[in-house]
């Protein structure tokens, strides 16, 4: 597994928060910083009048609450426009302070009596710092809790809505299961037996992976449960296009504008011919168990992918199998996991698993090519797959 270097801190999160749920936060970086005021005093020997220590700790906070400010929400160049305002201020703090103790006729305090004053208000500031803090992580700790919450309810409907699929009809066995980066993912495999005694098994890919991505893919699950049930299409060539024809009218509709659905389908007929389709997937593999020079062939196709444009026209091809013969239909989250090489693991390394691991069972291959790709590079989008098998 290969591990990648961690990304810059994104103040994304903070962005996003209300200045309310920030307050806590602000005000525990104030206090802890008019600490610097109260020591500076500490450094000489509890001389400094109190006017000038308390106007001290109140420029050391607010300055260190503009800073988290800008950090949090302003872009990084106004770090420099605020530390040059800084500088400036600290320049003229010497001036302030000899105009207020010569027209306010502040004197020295004792050492004993300062000492004790700074020391006292550092204790002070701290704890209330501490407090501020704890306040604010509790708070956020809450929220994060509820999100985690939510986050695992909608993992388990996943689990509901893409469970692994095993199914056996009179000549094919078909194998499907898809595992997400995340939580949630957006990467679909669903079969179907019809009446007449043939079988629609698909993949789908929603771009992106999350929660968005998610719910987009229960709603391609549906609609394409509903149009295959309703038995619109009167010929077995014309069922994958009909499904996709459909489901590119009805997408755009419940979606964002720039999500769209990769599509492979394959309509498995009795008779044992197998009708498959694609929308912008990548290739899908035949394996022939009888071909004594290349095994493994791809078959693709050039069409738009689902719900991206209003186009019709989608199409299907027919191919035919022999007893033990595969097809394989994997989304980009298998073929372009990434090496620390930025090699991706691509269709040649996947036929080289299948070729060694032809006979095993098909949930034997799935892991087997999971297991590939996983440690080839790290997992960084939903890894789904299709195996169909002749018997």
């Amino acid at each position: 597994m290969v591990f990648k270097a961690p990304k810059k801190v994104s103040w994304q999160h903070f962005q996003s928060l209300p200045i309310g749920r920030q307050l806590p936060l602000f005000l525990a970086v104030f206090c802890l910083f008019t600490v610097i005021g109260f020591f500076s005093d500490l450094l000489n020997l509890g001389h400094v009048p109190y006017a000038v220590v308390l106007l001290s700790a109140f420029s050391s906070g607010v300055i260190a609450m503009l800073y988290l400010l800008v950090a949090t929400r302003y872009p990084g160049y106004y770090n420099y426009i605020l530390t040059a305002l800084q500088l400036l201020y600290w320049f003229a703090f010497g001036y302030i302070t000899r105009f207020l103790i010569e027209h306010l006729h502040l004197r020295p305090v004792a050492t004993e009596t300062g000492v004790r004053f700074a020391g006292i208000a550092i204790f002070i500031a701290v704890i209330l710092s501490y407090l501020l803090f704890i306040w604010f992580i509790r708070g956020e700790g809450q929220e994060a809790y509820r999100i985690k919450n939510e986050l695992r309810l909608a993992h388990s409907i996943q689990e509901m809505l893409v469970p692994p699929i095993h199914m056996r009809i009179p000549q094919f066995e078909i194998y499907g299961r898809s595992d997400p980066s995340d939580k949630v993912g957006g990467d679909l495999v669903d079969a179907l037996q019809m009446e007449d005694g043939s079988c629609v098994a698909y993949v789908a890919d929603i771009a992106g992976h999350g929660l968005q991505a998610g719910i987009l893919m229960g709603m391609l699950k549906t609609a394409a449960r509903t149009a295959l049930l309703d038995g619109g299409a009167s010929s077995p060539h014309a069922v994958l296009p009909t499904l996709m024809e459909r489901l590119n009218r009805v997408l755009p509709c419940v979606k964002e504008p720039q999500m769209y659905a990769t599509f492979a389908g394959f309509r498995l007929n009795s008779d044992g011919t197998v009708f498959y389709a694609l929308a912008a997937h990548p290739p899908i593999l035949q394996y022939n168990a009888h071909a004594s020079e290349q095994p493994v062939a791809s078959m693709s196709a050039q069409q738009f992918p689902l719900g991206l444009l209003p186009v019709n026209g989608f199409s299907s091809e027919v191919t035919t199998m022999a007893a033990g013969d595969l097809l394989i239909a994997v989304t980009d989250g298998i073929l372009e996991a990434c090496n620390q090489s930025e090699e991706e693991f691509g269709l040649e390394r996947l036929q080289r698993v299948i070729l060694e691991n032809c006979a095993a069972s098909l949930p034997a291959l799935s892991e087997k090519i999971l297991d590939a790709a996983r440690s080839f590079g790290m997992q960084t989008d939903d890894q789904t797959l299709l195996l169909i098998r002749r018997l």
